[in-house]
């Protein structure tokens, strides 16, 4: 095959994070409660919070970086090692940053 591929990728760290919270838990939160109570019902008695949607979803997730090499069409199925490899040639991997996860694969043709 001809051409090439553009990889992005990012490291994963054993303390990332990406939790669902729907708004229903967070409505039924007494400290979430109460934050939004006070700062947007200042002053005022008797309120009481609610949603149309309470199956809508807000995640909390731990931003990472994104990373790019390229590599041939040849090398398709070696790209999750071209990746790691990548990263340990950048000093990126650490004690406990250690994984590699595909993000991308864009191809082109020469």
């Amino acid at each position: 095959m001809k051409g090439s591929m553009i990889i992005t990728y990012k490291i994963l760290c054993q303390k990332d994070t990406n939790k669902e919270i729907t708004i229903e838990a967070l409505l039924n939160n007494e400290k979430v409660a109460k934050a939004i109570k006070s700062e947007f019902g200042k002053g005022l008695r008797n309120l009481v919070l609610s949603s149309d949607e309470k199956a809508a979803v807000l995640t909390l997730a731990t931003e990472k970086e994104l990373y790019q090499f390229e590599v041939s069409k040849n090398d398709f199925a070696d790209i999750l090692d071209l990746a790691e490899d990548d990263a340990k040639t950048r000093k990126l991997l650490k004690k406990e940053c250690d994984r590699v996860e595909i993000v991308d694969i864009e191809t082109s043709h020469t």
